[in-house]
């Protein structure tokens, strides 16, 4: 059974929430700059580790020194649900970590 979709009332209140984070049509997303090609690379690992710990996955860009991911739910027929969001504040709250910008 898939999530259930978000309201477009919720999708804006829950993105305010999320500095950087912008809605692109059915989807949510962030481009990250980084020091440096291994601190880009090392930030997509710990995301694809979060990704793995919520089952819920994003599309990942790496470029040289930057990072960029976009969201949405398949299950809920391509729409924003509160999977997105619990991803995006996660991957939010690592991001510093890295350095990331």
């Amino acid at each position: 059974m898939g999530a259930e979709a978000l309201s477009p009332q919720d999708v804006e209140a829950r993105l305010a929430a999320l500095p950087g984070w912008t809605l692109d049509g059915d989807r949510i997303g962030r481009t990250y700059r980084l020091a440096s090609h291994p601190a880009a690379t090392a930030l997509v690992v710990h995301i694809a580790q979060v990704q793995e710990e919520l089952n819920h996955h994003s599309d990942l860009a790496l470029g040289y020194n930057t990072v960029t991911l976009t969201v949405h739910t398949h299950s809920a027929g391509g729409a924003l649900t509160a999977k997105d969001f619990e991803l995006a504040a996660r991957v939010q709250a690592l991001a510093p970590a890295h350095g990331a910008e």
